[in-house]
């Protein structure tokens, strides 16, 4: 093979690799991410306030690969006081009739989101006391997961809106 050849197809390779990138990651991309937002002072514990992990201060990328990263390794953030901005949304279980919140980040192109669900910690009635969905919400607490049926699902306990 010549070295145009080879070089061409590194160059297919990479944009390939480009395009997938809202696709499914590997443990490898997850410890890539791991280790660039161990590096972040937002999320070293260090922040005044007792907040752990303030995913405010990162750039969009980051938060994005932060709250992956919360999904696929949640016992590394159990305990952790979190705060994040994002989009407000709501899902209502039909066969329960129990409503559950999520504080929801897009990646920095858009294409992709994640959720992170929260509890408030006081007395709140949906939708009174509850911001629109689709509205900019902030919100801080305790990162913890809980079993439903054959699931585990991650949440923020105790949370409050910020702003």
């Amino acid at each position: 093979m010549t070295i145009r050849k080879i070089f061409c197809i590194y160059v297919c390779m990479l944009l390939a690799g480009m395009m997938a990138g809202c696709g499914k990651n590997s443990a490898a991309d997850s410890s890539a991410a791991d280790s660039s937002a161990a590096d972040s002072s937002a999320v070293d514990g260090s922040e005044a306030g007792g907040i752990d992990i303030d995913l405010t201060a990162l750039s969009s990328t980051m938060v994005y690969s932060e709250v992956y990263n919360m999904m696929y390794a949640p016992e590394e953030y159990i305990g952790k006081t979190v705060k994040m901005d994002g989009l407000f949304s709501v899902y209502q279980d039909q066969s329960t009739g129990n409503n559950y919140f999520a504080c929801v980040i897009q990646d920095a192109a858009a294409c992709c989101a994640q959720g992170i669900e929260f509890q408030l910690s006081d007395d709140y009635v949906y939708p009174e006391d509850y911001p629109e969905v689709g509205d900019s919400v902030s919100v801080i607490g305790v990162f913890d997961t809980y079993q439903e049926g054959d699931y585990r699902y991650c949440t923020l306990r105790n949370a409050r809106l910020t702003g």
